[in-house]
């Protein structure tokens, strides 16, 4: 029998994030210069008593299996951690799974929560890797497609025209990627009262809520009133602790859900490495210094970003709530859509963005621009761009 693969994979795209970072590879090898604001890392090194700690671990040798669910000291913290900063209480000993990256926690849950013809429910523009996992595992991403014009609002009657009898679960990001935009207290009870009418499950991806900007507070949904038990908490050590090559996350939730999607862990990658959860402890339990510092670095390159983006001819962008992206309406550049305009701009001024096409329907006019990068990066960026838009008319 000639190779192949499942038939479910005919419908799961590669990831468009992926398909950019191989280009601009591909570009550098040829000796071309390309300032790149494609990706989604921090360009901070990890806090050195992070470090430290993890290196004595490995000196200590600490370097075989832990418990699937988690050191127990790592649990303790994160658990104090959701206690304290997220008003969601959550047993270190029953209700918390230390995974290897937040994406794999996301996963996981999703492996957990959804059956085969399953519908999630994707408010987009959403990071490029929600719909994919939904159809790895059978089930059917549902796009409820946000309206920049609304400020990519999640309203009841958005949600209402997209649920139906198969609907199980709804994933909701704040701070968003690829928008910057976070849940208001409007948006949060709305979910609430959806996810309970229609007896829904919620995913929140609260990767980025360590980088927020103007003073605003981070909205966990498992905090909302009625959704403790219904709501599975997705976190992680990558965005807000610049700990992306370390692969470090968690997911929270009720104790039963918990208790079978610690079967995924134990049957797919057994446990987190050792060694790396002893740097999330140190970062959970130590200075947290470091993350506000970081923080305000984003906040001066935010302002740096949006207002050279405003400055563009059909270009206009609002400032994002939080993480390191700033969404760009290219609309009034002329450009067919935003895939055209993003290869157009990286063959005219080497300068990578994402389309936000790749980000599903409620992306399209609009780019992602990371601003995880210096000032002088995205200086010279900028100025590229205005060049090519000039020599264009």
């Amino acid at each position: 029998m000639r190779a192949r693969a499942a038939a479910r994979f005919h419908a799961v795209e590669e990831s468009a994030t992926y398909a950019v970072f191989d280009m601009v590879a591909r570009m550098r090898a040829q000796g071309l210069e390309v300032v790149d604001l494609g990706g989604g890392e921090p360009d901070f090194d990890t806090a050195g008593h992070v470090v430290d700690e993890a290196v004595d671990a490995l000196h200590d040798g600490f370097t075989h299996y832990t418990p699937s669910r988690g050191l127990p000291a790592l649990l303790r913290a994160v658990s104090a951690k959701l206690a304290g900063d997220n008003g969601v209480v959550a047993d270190a000993a029953t209700d918390i799974v230390v995974t290897p990256s937040a994406k794999h926690a996301l996963f996981a849950a999703l492996v957990t929560v959804l059956d085969p013809g399953d519908e999630l429910l994707v408010p987009t523009p959403s990071w490029v890797s929600y719909t994919e996992m939904a159809r790895l595992i059978g089930a059917q991403p549902v796009q409820v497609a946000l309206d920049g014009a609304d400020s990519f609002r999640i309203t009841a009657e958005l949600l209402e025209r997209h649920v139906s009898p198969r609907t199980k679960a709804l994933l909701v990001n704040s701070p968003n990627n690829p928008t910057g935009r976070s849940l208001t207290a409007e948006e949060a009870a709305v979910i609430a009262r959806f996810a309970q009418e229609h007896d829904v499950l919620l995913i929140s991806d609260e990767i980025y809520e360590k980088i927020l900007y103007d003073g605003r507070a981070h909205l966990s949904l498992a905090a909302q009133p009625g959704c403790a038990d219904r709501t599975i908490t997705v976190n992680g050590f990558s965005k807000g602790y610049a700990m992306t090559g370390w692969r470090l996350g968690y997911a929270a939730g009720p104790t039963d859900l918990m208790a079978e999607l610690l079967k995924v862990q134990q049957h797919t990658v057994g446990c987190t490495a050792s060694f790396v959860q002893r740097g999330g402890i140190a970062a959970l339990t130590g200075s947290q210094e470091p993350v506000e510092w970081m923080t305000a670095q984003y906040a001066a390159r935010r302002d740096l970003i949006v207002r050279g983006l405003n400055s563009l001819p059909g270009v206009s962008c609002s400032p994002p709530d939080g993480a390191f992206y700033a969404f760009a309406d290219v609309r009034g550049t002329g450009f067919a859509d935003s895939a055209s305009f993003a290869r157009w701009l990286l063959r005219e001024a080497g300068v990578a963005v994402m389309p936000g096409s790749a980000f599903g329907p409620g992306g399209e006019g609009f780019v992602r621009l990371s601003f995880a990068t210096s000032p002088k990066v995205l200086q010279t960026a900028l100025d590229r761009m205005a060049r090519a838009l000039a020599d264009r008319g």
